[in-house]
């Protein structure tokens, strides 16, 4: 404690002192003398080592911010090359999903293709197992942005690799069931190039097979077969092999051919501008038999196709494979 005191009454004791500074010339000629009081000294000697203090600090702190700016630009762009690998694998994903909607939509026309040869070949359709298959799962869209990548990826490859075993499946069987279709048509070839199978002519359809309002009576009533429309003169084509049984006029009709295709099977085509075959004649599906018309009872060019099969008729939609 007394060395305490004593220290302070030093401090006391020099503050009214002064520490002089001599300053010589070159030459030694001229002397000049500086004092500076001993409060003053201490003062700059302290502001000194405030200041030295202070500037390490400052050094220190601007070191770390660097370093953490460094570690921040460092994440960005770990940040940016995972996203800009979630965007090439999100690419690649969508390119395997479309081709996967590429293959589920062959085999489902596969799958109608053959269910119209069924009704064509007048064969039973096809099993339930084989007639709807059902592939569906995750999407790319499905991809969670929350989940870590590798985790959405895993899981979402997972599913579309369970997507295509399913359609390579579903490949499987369907490839099995053509190979069954095709042994029961083998010898029934007459009944296949007597069945209609392709579209008469071109154009574009106007109005189905069904239940319809009349465009003269206003009135429902059953259209019976297809209209197809385009402009008069249109090749009009022979829908499967047969004979000519009917040329002429018909009233509401107006020219019209009919042909007798065996098993039941007849087609009839009305409204025409000009017949080219005649009652008797022999033809071939793809064969021309006429030209499209608006005679009858008629809005416009048009062809009026049907399809009887037992004297009923029946929708021409079913019996058209091209």
């Amino acid at each position: 404690m007394a060395t305490y005191f004593q220290r302070l009454f030093l401090c006391a004791m020099t503050i009214g002192k002064k520490i002089s500074f001599i300053i010589l010339s070159h030459g030694g000629n001229r002397i000049k003398q500086l004092s500076v009081p001993v409060s003053m000294f201490l003062l700059l000697a302290l502001v000194s080592i405030c200041s030295v203090t202070i500037l390490g600090f400052v050094l220190l702190d601007y070191h770390g911010l660097r370093q953490q700016v460094a570690e921040t630009g460092r994440m960005a762009q770990r940040m940016v090359d995972q996203q800009n690998e979630i965007t090439q694998q999100r690419l690649q994903i969508q390119s395997f999903a479309r081709e996967i909607d590429t293959l589920k939509e062959s085999l489902v026309r596969l799958n109608r293709f053959e269910e119209k040869i069924r009704v064509i070949a007048n064969l039973d359709p096809m099993a339930e197992d084989d007639n709807l298959f059902g592939v569906g799962g995750a999407t790319p869209e499905d991809l969670d942005p929350q989940l870590e990548l590798s985790q959405g990826h895993e899981d979402l490859m997972r599913d579309m690799h369970a997507q295509i075993n399913e359609l390579d499946s579903a490949s499987h069987r369907q490839q099995s069931s053509f190979g069954l279709l095709l042994k029961k048509l083998e010898g029934r070839n007459n009944l296949l190039a007597s069945t209609p199978a392709i579209r008469p002519t071109s154009g574009w359809v106007t109005s189905r097979f069904g239940y319809r309002t009349s465009p003269f009576t206003g009135r429902k009533e059953l259209h019976k077969g297809m209209d197809i429309a385009n402009r008069k003169g249109t090749a009009i084509m022979a829908t499967a092999d047969g004979v000519v049984s009917f040329v002429g006029n018909k009233s509401s009709m107006g020219k019209m051919v009919v042909i007798d295709h065996g098993h039941g099977m007849v087609t009839r085509y009305a409204h025409l501008s000009k017949t080219l075959k005649k009652s008797g004649e022999r033809v071939k599906r793809g064969d021309i038999i006429a030209q499209m018309g608006s005679s009858g009872r008629s809005t416009g060019p048009h062809l009026h196709y049907e399809v009887q099969l037992n004297g009923v008729p029946v929708n021409p939609a079913k019996y058209i494979l091209n």
